[in-house]
Protein backbone atom coordinates (compact mmCIF):
# COMPACT_ATOMS: atom_id res chain seq x y z
CA UNK A 1 0.00 0.00 0.00
CA UNK A 2 1.48 3.45 -1.15
CA UNK A 3 -1.40 5.65 1.23
CA UNK A 4 -4.14 5.60 3.76
CA UNK A 5 -6.13 7.97 5.89
CA UNK A 6 -8.22 8.20 8.73
CA UNK A 7 -11.76 10.29 8.42
CA UNK A 8 -15.17 10.35 9.68
CA UNK A 9 -18.11 9.85 7.75
CA UNK A 10 -20.77 13.03 7.54
CA UNK A 11 -23.31 11.97 5.51
CA UNK A 12 -24.47 11.30 1.11
CA UNK A 13 -24.68 13.71 -1.44
CA UNK A 14 -24.72 13.97 -5.03
CA UNK A 15 -22.69 16.19 -7.54
CA UNK A 16 -23.26 16.77 -11.05
CA UNK A 17 -20.09 15.97 -13.66
CA UNK A 18 -19.21 17.68 -16.22
CA UNK A 19 -21.86 15.79 -18.98
CA UNK A 20 -24.57 16.82 -16.35
CA UNK A 21 -25.17 13.49 -15.03
CA UNK A 22 -25.74 13.08 -11.14
CA UNK A 23 -23.56 10.85 -9.27
CA UNK A 24 -24.24 9.75 -5.73
CA UNK A 25 -21.02 10.53 -2.94
CA UNK A 26 -20.00 9.92 -0.11
CA UNK A 27 -18.62 12.90 1.96
CA UNK A 28 -15.72 11.94 4.39
CA UNK A 29 -13.80 14.28 6.50
CA UNK A 30 -10.85 12.41 6.04
CA UNK A 31 -7.96 13.81 8.30
CA UNK A 32 -6.17 15.76 9.07
CA UNK A 33 -3.87 12.83 10.65
CA UNK A 34 -0.16 13.03 13.10
CA UNK A 35 1.92 10.77 12.61
CA UNK A 36 2.42 9.41 16.18
CA UNK A 37 5.00 6.84 15.82
CA UNK A 38 7.04 4.44 12.78
CA UNK A 39 7.93 1.06 12.67
CA UNK A 40 10.49 -0.44 10.16
CA UNK A 41 11.42 -3.87 9.64
CA UNK A 42 14.55 -3.23 11.57
CA UNK A 43 12.94 -2.72 14.77
CA UNK A 44 9.56 -4.42 14.90
CA UNK A 45 9.67 -6.51 11.48
CA UNK A 46 7.63 -4.42 9.06
CA UNK A 47 7.02 -0.95 7.62
CA UNK A 48 4.06 1.15 9.33
CA UNK A 49 3.15 4.21 10.76
CA UNK A 50 0.47 4.90 13.34
CA UNK A 51 -1.27 7.84 13.05
CA UNK A 52 -3.93 9.63 15.60
CA UNK A 53 -7.31 11.29 14.30
CA UNK A 54 -9.49 14.11 15.67
CA UNK A 55 -8.25 15.24 18.96
CA UNK A 56 -9.79 14.56 22.43
CA UNK A 57 -9.28 15.90 25.75
CA UNK A 58 -6.03 14.82 28.13
CA UNK A 59 -8.47 13.64 30.85
CA UNK A 60 -10.56 11.37 28.52
CA UNK A 61 -7.15 9.03 27.44
CA UNK A 62 -5.83 6.53 29.70
CA UNK A 63 -1.79 6.92 31.48
CA UNK A 64 -0.52 4.68 29.08
CA UNK A 65 -1.99 6.12 25.79
CA UNK A 66 -1.14 9.88 27.34
CA UNK A 67 2.72 8.54 27.55
CA UNK A 68 2.93 7.09 23.98
CA UNK A 69 1.41 10.47 23.17
CA UNK A 70 3.71 12.50 25.28
CA UNK A 71 6.85 10.60 23.79
CA UNK A 72 6.08 11.79 20.08
CA UNK A 73 5.03 15.67 21.44
CA UNK A 74 1.50 15.51 20.33
CA UNK A 75 -1.61 16.02 21.46
CA UNK A 76 -3.58 12.61 22.51
CA UNK A 77 -6.02 11.73 19.46
CA UNK A 78 -9.73 9.81 19.97
CA UNK A 79 -8.09 7.12 17.03
CA UNK A 80 -4.95 5.48 17.15
CA UNK A 81 -4.43 3.48 13.68
CA UNK A 82 -1.97 1.31 12.05
CA UNK A 83 -0.92 1.77 8.29
CA UNK A 84 1.83 -0.54 6.63
CA UNK A 85 2.99 0.91 3.97
CA UNK A 86 5.71 0.10 1.01
CA UNK A 87 7.92 2.76 2.44
CA UNK A 88 8.13 5.18 5.50
CA UNK A 89 11.56 6.85 4.76
CA UNK A 90 10.04 10.36 3.80
CA UNK A 91 7.33 10.61 7.09
CA UNK A 92 8.17 11.22 10.55
CA UNK A 93 6.73 11.52 13.76
CA UNK A 94 4.91 14.46 13.53
CA UNK A 95 3.82 14.89 10.02
CA UNK A 96 0.61 15.64 8.62
CA UNK A 97 -1.38 13.74 6.92
CA UNK A 98 -4.09 15.06 5.12
CA UNK A 99 -6.54 14.95 2.35
CA UNK A 100 -5.19 16.02 -0.43
CA UNK A 101 -2.80 13.05 -0.68
CA UNK A 102 -5.73 11.56 -2.62
CA UNK A 103 -6.38 13.01 -6.08
CA UNK A 104 -9.66 12.74 -8.21
CA UNK A 105 -10.03 9.67 -10.26
CA UNK A 106 -7.90 7.44 -7.94
CA UNK A 107 -9.55 4.03 -6.76
CA UNK A 108 -10.00 3.22 -3.02
CA UNK A 109 -10.95 0.58 -0.67
CA UNK A 110 -12.70 2.24 2.26
CA UNK A 111 -13.71 0.20 5.77
CA UNK A 112 -15.99 1.10 8.39
CA UNK A 113 -17.95 -0.47 10.77
CA UNK A 114 -21.58 -1.24 9.62
CA UNK A 115 -24.23 0.00 11.54
CA UNK A 116 -25.80 -2.37 14.26
CA UNK A 117 -29.43 -3.78 13.30
CA UNK A 118 -30.09 -5.71 16.69
CA UNK A 119 -31.06 -9.42 16.99
CA UNK A 120 -32.20 -10.56 13.61
CA UNK A 121 -34.23 -13.86 12.15
CA UNK A 122 -32.20 -15.94 9.79
CA UNK A 123 -34.64 -14.81 7.14
CA UNK A 124 -33.46 -10.96 7.26
CA UNK A 125 -29.81 -11.79 8.64
CA UNK A 126 -29.11 -14.53 6.01
CA UNK A 127 -31.68 -14.09 2.97
CA UNK A 128 -33.46 -17.35 3.61
CA UNK A 129 -36.48 -18.70 2.34
CA UNK A 130 -39.53 -18.75 4.07
CA UNK A 131 -41.41 -21.91 4.42
CA UNK A 132 -45.15 -23.00 3.40
CA UNK A 133 -47.19 -20.12 4.91
CA UNK A 134 -50.35 -22.18 4.83
CA UNK A 135 -51.91 -22.95 8.19
CA UNK A 136 -51.30 -26.33 8.66
CA UNK A 137 -47.37 -25.57 8.17
CA UNK A 138 -47.23 -24.62 11.44
CA UNK A 139 -43.42 -23.57 10.58
CA UNK A 140 -42.83 -20.42 8.78
CA UNK A 141 -40.11 -18.37 9.56
CA UNK A 142 -37.45 -20.75 11.02
CA UNK A 143 -34.12 -21.44 10.02
CA UNK A 144 -34.84 -25.25 9.33
CA UNK A 145 -33.14 -28.17 10.61
CA UNK A 146 -29.88 -27.76 12.24
CA UNK A 147 -27.95 -31.02 12.09
CA UNK A 148 -28.34 -35.33 11.78
CA UNK A 149 -29.78 -37.34 14.02
CA UNK A 150 -26.23 -39.73 14.43
CA UNK A 151 -24.45 -36.07 15.25
CA UNK A 152 -26.25 -34.92 18.45
CA UNK A 153 -24.39 -31.11 17.53
CA UNK A 154 -24.99 -27.89 15.86
CA UNK A 155 -22.25 -27.72 13.56
CA UNK A 156 -19.91 -24.71 13.32
CA UNK A 157 -20.73 -22.09 11.37
CA UNK A 158 -24.32 -23.19 10.74
CA UNK A 159 -26.61 -19.82 9.61
CA UNK A 160 -28.75 -19.14 12.46
CA UNK A 161 -30.72 -15.67 13.75
CA UNK A 162 -28.43 -13.59 15.75
CA UNK A 163 -26.70 -10.08 16.15
CA UNK A 164 -26.95 -8.52 12.67
CA UNK A 165 -24.35 -5.78 11.77
CA UNK A 166 -21.99 -3.63 13.40
CA UNK A 167 -18.71 -5.61 12.27
CA UNK A 168 -15.90 -4.47 10.00
CA UNK A 169 -16.95 -4.26 5.92
CA UNK A 170 -14.64 -3.37 3.78
CA UNK A 171 -15.68 -1.81 -0.08
CA UNK A 172 -13.28 -2.28 -2.30
CA UNK A 173 -12.69 -0.60 -6.09
CA UNK A 174 -14.52 2.70 -5.82
CA UNK A 175 -13.29 5.62 -6.77
CA UNK A 176 -12.90 9.33 -5.56
CA UNK A 177 -14.77 12.16 -7.38
CA UNK A 178 -13.47 15.17 -5.50
CA UNK A 179 -11.06 16.31 -3.16
CA UNK A 180 -11.41 19.79 -1.38
CA UNK A 181 -7.88 19.82 0.78
CA UNK A 182 -8.81 23.62 2.23
CA UNK A 183 -11.74 21.46 3.86
CA UNK A 184 -9.79 18.53 4.28
CA UNK A 185 -13.28 16.74 2.09
CA UNK A 186 -13.02 13.36 -0.08
CA UNK A 187 -16.19 12.92 -2.06
CA UNK A 188 -16.57 9.32 -2.87
CA UNK A 189 -18.70 7.62 -5.33
CA UNK A 190 -21.64 5.42 -3.84
CA UNK A 191 -22.09 4.43 -0.35
CA UNK A 192 -19.17 3.01 2.49
CA UNK A 193 -20.08 1.35 5.29
CA UNK A 194 -20.94 2.83 8.46
CA UNK A 195 -23.21 5.09 10.31
CA UNK A 196 -23.13 9.27 10.06
CA UNK A 197 -20.22 9.79 12.36
CA UNK A 198 -18.30 6.91 11.89
CA UNK A 199 -14.52 6.42 12.05
CA UNK A 200 -13.71 5.50 8.21
CA UNK A 201 -10.44 4.12 7.17
CA UNK A 202 -9.52 5.07 3.24
CA UNK A 203 -6.31 3.24 1.62
CA UNK A 204 -5.37 2.60 -1.84
CA UNK A 205 -7.26 0.18 -3.92
CA UNK A 206 -5.60 -3.43 -3.30
CA UNK A 207 -6.89 -4.30 -6.77
CA UNK A 208 -5.95 -0.98 -8.36
CA UNK A 209 -2.50 -2.02 -7.51
CA UNK A 210 -2.07 -5.51 -8.82
CA UNK A 211 -3.50 -4.54 -12.23
CA UNK A 212 -0.28 -2.03 -12.00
Amino acid sequence: MQKGILGKKLGMTQIFAADGKIIPVTVVEAGPCVVVQKKTAATDGYNAVQVGFDTIREKLVNKPIKGHFAKANIKPARYLREFRLDSIDAMNVGDEIKADIFAEGDLVDVSGISRGKGFAGAIKRWNFHRSFMAHGSKYHRGPGSLGQRSWARVPKGRKLPGHMGSEKVTVQGLRIVRVDGDRNLILIKGAVPGAKGSLITVRDSVKAAKAR
